[in-house]
């Protein structure tokens, strides 16, 4: 949804209703993940995307009949590879997509929700998506408050939902986006009940230190991957927003104090990336990022360059384990020059951290394309 979220944002607040279809769960080499979202308005416009065009036709109409109804549908649509063009679905995945009317009558919190997600506060949807009970139920999880229920009238709603926010909350802090399944009172050892828990978490952060060309590259692509991303670097002249136009944030400081800055959030979904080429500046700094706890660190250099910085992190104190965290040098083998090549290729290495991927040519796999659930 955060993909569509200006154009439907504007109709919620203009008092039209929409129908807003989501992908919630996937199987096989699914071309969208979980939570992509396309959203149709009274009016026949369309914004996003549920299959990157492959059912986009099925899944508009159906998103308009649920507007006259106003009674939302869990559609499955996917086929086997030998006839996925018959149905649309080319890649042979399959996708079950959420496809529900919205508007101030049937989502009250969607504004609330909106404004969490411009504002970058944790926010998660939570609904009913299979099972027993109403299709569409909703419950928001914010950290501190909730609001509705996934068992609209039903005595056992409180215990449901009390078990949902827990695992709402969870995911929030881990920025997944998924299932979560239940006895019908939540009970988690039973799984009766499907309910889809869309995170609205803040995006993950890109660390990077080095005011160089490189910086700017990198800079570039963890933006268009959903990164925010920070450029840091001690030397004014240098660390300038023109440079780095990129950049949500450009901080002129010595890296390893901001990293050591309580305002300086670092989590497991935390990239750090130390392009400094200096050892004043990345030896002290990597001392800090590798025991920080972010979910990864890299450093750019040479083999010798690499060498000589682990002995200086080990005369450091740094532990092996610790060293071992250290993704050096930076990147995947692509034979990268130029400063862009470099940065698709530190790109990448993120991407196969995140999924698990081999890093192999495609042609040399065999299997799902896509990582994830199903």
């Amino acid at each position: 949804m955060r993909d569509v979220l200006e154009d439907i944002a504007g109709w919620y607040a203009a008092g039209e209703a929409f129908g807003l279809a989501t992908v919630v769960n996937t199987f096989r080499s699914a071309p969208r993940p979980p939570g992509a979202a396309m959203a149709v308005s009274a009016g026949g416009e369309v914004a996003g995307s549920v299959s990157g065009g492959c059912v986009e036709g099925a899944v508009y109409e159906l998103a308009r009949s649920v507007l006259e109804s106003g009674e939302p549908v869990v559609q499955r649509y996917g086929v086997t590879d030998d006839d996925a063009f018959a149905v649309g679905l080319t890649c042979g995945g399959i996708l079950d997509v959420l496809v529900e009317p919205v508007g101030p009558a049937t989502f009250p919190e969607f504004g609330e929700v909106a404004a969490s997600i411009r504002a970058r506060e944790p926010v998660a949807v939570a609904t009913v998506v299979a099972g027993p009970g109403r299709i569409g139920a909703r419950r928001v999880v914010w950290d501190d408050r909730a609001s509705g229920t996934l068992a609209p009238g039903a005595p056992y709603a409180a215990r449901l939902d009390a078990a949902v926010d827990d695992d709402a909350r969870g995911m929030l802090a881990q920025g997944l986006t998924g299932q979560r399944h239940y006895g019908p009172e939540g009970e988690r050892r039973l799984d009766e009940l499907a309910v889809f828990v869309h995170s609205f978490a803040p995006p993950p952060r890109l660390l990077v230190f080095g005011a160089i060309d490189f910086a700017a590259a990198v800079a570039r692509i963890g933006k268009f991957l959903g990164y925010h991303v920070t450029v840091c670097d001690a030397r004014p002249v240098f660390a300038t927003p023109k440079r780095f136009p990129d950049a949500d944030e450009v901080v002129v400081r010595w890296p390893h104090k901001f990293l050591e800055d309580p305002g300086t959030v670092i989590d497991g979904r935390t990239a750090i990336c130390v392009l400094t080429h200096d050892p004043k500046f990345d030896v002290p700094l990597l001392e800090v990022a590798l025991r920080a706890g972010a979910g990864y660190v890299g450093a750019m250099g040479s083999r010798r360059t690499h060498d000589d910085r682990l002995a200086r992190l080990r005369e450091a104190g740094l532990a092996e384990p610790e060293l071992a965290r250290l993704r050096s040098p930076i990147g995947l083998d692509l034979g990268a020059r130029t400063p862009e090549e470099t940065a698709v290729s530190i790109a990448a290495e993120l991407v196969q951290l995140r999924w698990g991927g081999s890093g192999r040519p495609l042609t040399d796999t065999t299997g799902r394309i896509h990582a994830g659930p199903g």
